[in-house]
């Protein structure tokens, strides 16, 4: 069942292409569960097969080893896909240098996650947490971008931006459990102490009954095919 959403504020979806949405505000809220660090709207976005049944080419042999031994992260469809700047602002902080999880060994990651402390940062460091990250101020309010690629970061701490330019590319560097965008808005600068924002994306399409179907301004559902240019 979707979640009944008062929205914020609408944004540029950050990603080309088509999407799906792994984790969204419209199944539930909190998204992930959790209010801790603003995301209580959060979104994660990862690439599939059109059949919405697989993150990476070679099926269930390549399942077999994201099971076993593990699975290198730039075998999945979304590794280092370009990330845009959902609206116009200053960059905040942009975080680089963390390292990529790889290979992904999926049991591995769900133990380790379960059990990872989320709140344990040093000089509001969120690396641990987020990975390579990027927050960014607008009218809109502030987005974070997360998980980001090592090395991938193309903006710097006071910075301007426009709408669209490239923050990085899609990764799977801090507490994370395959490559994949986590996005969230929130009205500060703090995550730790900001309030989650509520957004909607605009003027992209989703995949319904065979066919694209343009959405105006929307919440993107659950594993829904999506795609945006």
């Amino acid at each position: 069942m979707k979640a009944n959403l008062a929205i914020d504020v609408t944004v540029d979806f950050p990603l080309r292409g088509e999407w799906w949405a792994v984790q969204t505000p419209a199944q539930k809220v909190p998204s992930h569960g959790t209010d801790f660090f603003a995301q209580r709207y959060a979104f994660d976005f990862a690439r599939m097969d059109p059949s919405g049944t697989w993150f990476y080419p070679g099926e269930i042999g390549a399942l077999l080893r994201h099971l076993s031994i593990g699975l290198p992260a730039s075998q999945f469809f979304c590794w280092d896909q370009a990330v845009h700047a959902s609206f116009a602002g200053r960059v905040l902080a942009a975080r680089d240098g963390w390292p990529d999880r790889t290979p992904v060994v999926l049991p591995w990651e769900l133990l380790r996650t379960h059990f990872t402390p989320s709140d344990q940062f040093r000089d509001r460091d969120y690396r641990p947490l987020a990975g390579n990250f990027a927050i960014i101020e607008g009218h809109e309010g502030v987005a974070f971008y997360a998980h980001l690629k090592q090395g991938s970061l193309s903006v710097r701490a006071d910075e301007r931006v426009s709408a669209g330019d490239v923050v990085g590319a899609v990764g799977n560097s801090g507490n994370s459990t395959m490559p994949h965008l986590h996005f969230h808005l929130m009205d500060g600068a703090d995550p730790l102490a900001a309030r989650a924002l509520s957004c909607a994306f605009r003027a992209y399409e989703r995949w319904v009954d065979g066919s694209w179907e343009p959405v105006d301004a929307g919440v993107p559902g659950r594993l829904e095919r999506i795609r945006a240019v």
